[in-house]
């Protein structure tokens, strides 16, 4: 399911229009982005919660040459899925 579907399948269920549905996938998204920036965490009991992460600098190689390069250090959003949704989907 990509962006334009979930738009779709969220106006229909909810019975609004295509363009209220963007307008609250959109805000959704952006708070979700604007907490995350600021180091907090997102949780959604059942479906799962987003946090970001530390990765340190490190070594690796570059597969065409195999050469040694250097991997710069960064954050990384990591996703941990709730009971719920994992009892879903198995």
């Amino acid at each position: 399911m990509n962006k334009t579907e979930l738009i779709d399948a969220m106006a229909a269920d909810a019975g609004i229009t295509k363009a209220a549905a963007k307008k609250s996938l959109e805000s959704f998204l952006g708070n979700v982005e604007g907490s995350l920036k600021k180091g907090d965490r997102v949780s959604l009991v059942g479906f799962g919660s987003w946090s970001v992460s530390k990765r340190n600098a490190r070594e690796g190689r570059n597969p065409s040459t195999g050469k040694t390069i250097q991997i710069a250090a960064k954050n990384v959003v990591k996703f941990k899925a709730g009971a719920d949704l994992g009892n879903a989907v198995n």
